[in-house]
């Protein structure tokens, strides 16, 4: 019995890593929020009651590599980020797909130079008590989740190394576990689709309004 694509095992690890990175991406999302309110508490504290937040700008250090590094493995799924696509997108078949392997393991490499360099790092800032320089607040955390983002990211091309070797080997199967970037003609229809329910909300909003008169 042959499966479906959809049930094969790698196609369910694929899925359930991407939920890991979802969930993780939300958490990234939190924190963008969290640090907004705390930029609009400091301007309400520092303008209105000239009583600005000890330690924001420590804060707002401490925060930021969670939202870029939670973030860096569903990015790489969602082929959201920035690359040169010059000669990729002209081709097609197996040699698309060496082509995107050989990038892959390219990344793979420097990933891994990463995370042990970070990790270093996390513990140099463990072992020496490292801290801001205003609200003497604990460094080592941050750093601990750059290293953490690194492996998220390792793993993730990882996934894609074993998905790029089976479209190798079999150029025309589905993809699966591996980064599409979407096409002109794929963010064309998707910017249609949005600016049609926009226009479809404004019609239904302008009839309410016209059967409330």
């Amino acid at each position: 019995m042959v499966l479906p694509i959809s049930d094969t095992p790698f196609a369910k690890l694929d899925r359930g890593y991407h939920a890991i990175e979802k969930a993780l991406n939300y958490v990234a999302a939190a924190f963008l929020f969290s640090l907004m309110l705390l930029g609009c508490a400091e301007v309400l504290m520092r303008k209105v009651f000239n009583s600005p937040i000890h330690g924001q700008a420590d804060l707002v250090e401490i925060m930021i590599p969670t939202m870029g590094f939670f973030g860096l493995a569903y990015c790489q799924r969602l082929a959201g980020h920035v690359r040169m696509e010059l000669l990729i997108h002209r081709m097609k078949g197996r040699a698309l797909w060496i082509f995107e392997f050989c990038g892959n393991f390219a990344t793979l490499a420097i990933v891994a130079v990463m995370i042990f360099g970070t990790w270093q790092n996390f513990l140099n800032a463990w072992l020496l008590g490292d801290s801001s320089m205003d609200a003497q607040i604990p460094v080592w955390p941050p750093k601990l989740i750059i290293v953490v983002g690194f492996c998220l990211l390792f793993i993730r091309c990882t996934i894609s190394f074993f998905g790029y070797i089976r479209l190798i080997r079999h150029p025309d199967a589905e993809p699966i576990g591996v980064p599409i970037s979407p096409t002109v003609t794929d963010i064309a229809k998707s910017e249609a689709e949005v600016a049609r329910d926009a226009i479809k909300d404004e019609i239904d909003e302008t009839r309410i309004k016209g059967s409330g008169q």
